[in-house]
């Protein structure tokens, strides 16, 4: 059999686009991605909120760090070139008990240690940035913008199609074999040879990593994120981005406003457990997720240790009211019938056997493979160094079996 493509990047999501983009521009081509759905960016990268990360929830010198700093320039460079729309609308994160003063000094500390410009407020300060909102303090953090990521995976796909690359829908994978010479990705409609392998399937990275031959030491759990839509009186009140203090033991940034690129304000997400990898309902079962979640050894420890935030977590998806008791801490008055069911979204995270949840973007090397096993947000917004992470791993992995871009 003849080699089809010299890189194969499986997933036409933001990451899988961005990567096979600056591989085939850095010479790796042909490079050729492959999505099981009937077009690009069907799950995460086309259910999410739109925001634009500054970086401050992340850890100082974590891949998170330093991959949303070294992405967002160029993002913007990419959006402004394809005119996407780009919103730099600014976000509050907002204390509303003592207890999260410590929590928000320390989120003050880190946008220091970033270069990040954070504004430090009181209630008076917080009432000229939103007027509705009630707090007793907040950061303004004014870098926080809101884009178009199904726009963006777009432009990603007509990058690389103009430069040499290919894309491919309605392919999906059964089966991977990688031997010393080549990998064999055997498709529905027949198979494929490639000198190199990246994948970046997102809520399915772990199982492809396997049938790679590759042991990712972890498992994607999907969690679901359940969105409403403000009706129009509600998101009057309502100007910028509005965040509460996360809690610092979960990955997992807490319900909160935000505002649409294109019009309106949702609310959400929260965080439930699904039944499924592509589980955007609570109807949707897929047995094989279903034996996973039951024999997870990882997932009963973290249920074990928090299974009371996530009994609140299931409260929230059932109870439009609690829902709205969780937004109006941040903006009081915001009431049930003010919300409207918006499409959700399934968050893939890593979870270790050991029950702790995978904090930072995670890849990792094969035989002749590149595994992209751990990016959930701010995944979107780091999505261009995520790639340059790729293939710089990539070239690494070639110069050390003698192969080279060609």
């Amino acid at each position: 059999m003849s080699t089809d493509a010299n890189v194969v990047v499986v997933g036409g999501g933001i990451v899988g686009l961005a990567t096979a983009r600056i591989l085939q521009q850095r010479g790796f081509g042909p490079v050729l991605v492959i999505d099981k759905e009937p077009e690009i960016a069907r799950h995460q990268s086309g259910h999410n909120s739109g925001v634009v990360h500054s970086g401050i929830y992340y850890r100082p010198g974590s891949a998170k760090a330093e991959l949303v700093r070294a992405s967002r320039a160029p993002l913007e460079r990419l959006v402004a070139d394809h005119g996407i729309a780009f919103e730099r609308c600014g976000k509050l994160i907002l204390a509303t008990h003592p207890g999260e003063l410590a929590a928000l000094d320390r989120l003050a500390s880190r946008a220091v240690h970033l270069g990040l410009d954070a504004y430090r407020l009181h209630r008076a300060g917080i009432h000229d940035v939103e007027p509705f909102a009630e707090g007793l303090a907040a950061l303004h953090v004014p870098a926080t913008a809101i884009t178009d990521y199904p726009a963006i995976c777009r432009a990603l796909a007509a990058e690389l199609i103009d430069a040499g690359g290919e894309v491919r829908c309605s392919s999906a994978v059964e089966n991977i074999s990688v031997s010393d010479g080549h990998a064999r990705i055997e498709l529905r409609e027949g198979a494929l040879r490639a000198n190199w392998l990246v994948n970046c399937a997102g809520l399915h990275s772990d199982r492809i990593a396997r049938l790679a031959g590759v042991d990712p030491g972890v498992e994607i759990v999907p969690f679901r994120g359940e969105y409403f839509t403000l009706s129009s009186d509600a998101a009057r009140r309502v100007r910028h981005l509005i965040y509460p203090v996360p809690d610092d033991r979960f990955p997992f940034l807490g319900v909160h406003l935000t505002r649409m690129i294109g019009g309106g304000i949702h609310a959400g997400p929260n965080a439930v457990l699904a039944l499924a990898r592509e589980g955007y309902r609570w109807g949707a079962i897929e047995r094989r997720q279903v034996r996973a979640t039951t024999s997870s050894a990882g997932l009963r420890r973290l249920a074990a240790r928090h299974w009371r935030m996530g009994g609140a977590e299931v409260v929230r998806s059932i109870s439009r009211r609690r829902f709205a008791t969780a937004l109006s801490r941040l903006v009081p008055g915001i009431e049930a019938a003010d919300l409207e069911r918006a499409p959700a979204g399934v968050r893939a995270q890593a979870i270790r056997p050991d029950g702790t949840l995978v904090d930072d973007f995670l890849m990792i090397d094969g035989l002749r493979s590149v595994h992209v096993v751990n990016a959930p947000s701010p995944a979107a917004t780091a999505s261009l160094g995520i790639a340059d992470a790729v293939a710089d791993r990539l070239s690494a992995l070639m110069a050390r079996r003698g192969a080279a871009p060609r």
